[in-house]
């Protein structure tokens, strides 16, 4: 049987240039992990190709069997688009990720079978009733338990791939209003990798930089302290994530992910505001923190990537001169500025929609990069304008100059990550956000 998955991601319509995809490919995933696991764990029997669209053009003249189309809300035109065309062709279409979790009758009216949840077990009795003719409208979800576990992503695909990926636990417990990831079916059931499960995939993946696609790294420090003490001399660089919390005050696990062979931490520190913090329950997030937090991993030597998001009820018109103080201070090395996006299926989306306050429900501006709902204090132009403000004024080729020189004393890892991102975050925050202010 041969088998397609495909990882869709709708960009606006716009193409990767040659300079990006390099950059993307050394700093970080070609397709996503979901896709890697399920053909990791699909028998051997069958033929699998993995395309992400992104980077890859699909085939449509091959002969599948069946096609398997992953894809997060911006992409549903693009994703139905890709259904019509291989139903057309007489080829069964099923539909995973997110989205078709979450809306998964509308997602069933484009396809022959709804593949609901993370639980990859359910791939496995998909190919089995589909090779009996017996598909099934809807799979899943199966509850999580000891006996499921987290499958390898050790798999080769198409093309030059200079980044693994890997995933060591599963689930946020925290459910803030806003996060789609734990507010999703069985996103908040929060398990672990047997440890020695983990450090074997790691031996096996050939690339030598390896991000975990993990929610944080934090949740269970002892967990991660063990896995950090058994990767110390497998000669892997690693990216992942953390809460404000543990990065403060567990200077041993911050010193063994260095160790390790930690490159960076990715900090979703939200908002400056402790108000806002308590507002969307982000329970992990002292501002008090924060400082302290930044100066254990910079003292490791790591570098510090900060993900903020703008338009809280709580917040103002000086959100954005705060926030820029705030990380000058702070000394944040990378910065990655949002617009709040009340996704489906999240409180904040309820929320906004009794209010009445959503005013957008075409899924492609769902990128957080646009908005999409009335926010309390400023107009939507405003909003917009303010973000597109951080980007600029944070990566200036003044400011940029000064983060890159700084990351020297960081080690030749931190640095030419610094040195990446921030090209790609000049190439990107052109166009996501200089084209939507023009009239």
């Amino acid at each position: 049987m041969n088998i397609l998955i495909i990882e869709n991601f709708w960009l606006g319509g716009r193409k990767i240039r040659l300079t990006e995809k390099l950059l993307l490919n050394t700093f970080s995933i070609l397709p996503t992990l979901f896709a890697r696991q399920l053909a990791a764990i699909t028998p051997k029997k069958y033929s699998v190709e993995v395309v992400d669209e992104r980077y890859n053009t699909i085939n449509f003249d091959e002969n599948y069997d069946i096609v398997l189309i992953n894809f997060n809300l911006s992409s549903v035109p693009r994703a139905y688009e890709l259904t019509d065309i291989f139903r057309k062709k007489g080829i069964p279409v099923v539909l995973s990720g997110w989205y078709p979790s979450i809306m998964s009758e509308e997602a069933k009216e484009h396809a022959d079978s709804v593949l609901i949840g993370r639980n990859e077990v359910n791939w496995l009795d998909l190919l089995n009733d589909f090779e009996k003719d017996k598909l099934k409208p809807f799979y899943g979800p199966k509850d999580y338990d000891k006996s499921l576990k987290i499958p390898p992503t050790n798999v080769e695909l198409p093309g030059i791939v200079l980044t693994g990926a890997i995933e060591a636990t599963r689930g946020c417990p925290y459910k803030c209003e806003f996060c789609p990831e734990a507010n999703t079916i069985g996103g908040s059931q929060y398990f672990t990798r047997p440890v020695d499960d983990v450090i074997n995939e790691l031996k096996s993946i050939p690339q030598k930089t390896i991000i975990f696609y993990d929610n944080s790294l934090t949740i269970n420090a002892e967990y991660s302290k063990n896995l950090f003490r058994k990767m110390i001399g497998l000669n892997k660089k690693f990216f992942c994530n953390g809460n404000i919390d543990k990065l403060a005050e567990d200077e041993e696990l911050v010193r063994l992910s260095k160790e390790a062979g930690c490159v960076s931490w990715l900090v979703g520190f939200e908002s400056v505001s402790q108000k806002t913090i308590d507002k969307i329950g982000k329970s992990t997030n002292k501002v008090e923190k924060y400082f302290k937090a930044v100066e254990n991993i910079h003292k490791n030597k790591m570098a510090v990537i900060g993900s903020f998001i703008f338009g809280f009820d709580t917040d103002t018109k000086d959100v954005f001169n705060e926030t820029l103080k705030m990380i000058k201070d702070l000394r944040i090395d990378l910065a990655d500025f949002c617009i709040l996006t009340p996704f489906p299926g999240t409180p904040l989306y309820d929320r906004l929609d009794k209010e009445g306050r959503l005013f957008e429900k075409n899924w492609s501006k769902y990128t957080m990069r646009n908005v999409v709902f009335k926010p309390k204090n400023f107009t939507p132009e405003e909003l917009i304008d303010g973000v597109k403000k951080m980007y600029i004024e944070f990566y200036s080729t003044k400011n940029t100059i000064i983060r890159i020189f700084r990351s020297l004393k960081l080690g030749i890892y931190p640095f030419f990550l610094l040195l990446a991102r921030n090209a790609i975050a000049n190439m990107n925050s052109k166009f996501l956000y200089v084209s939507q202010t023009k009239k």
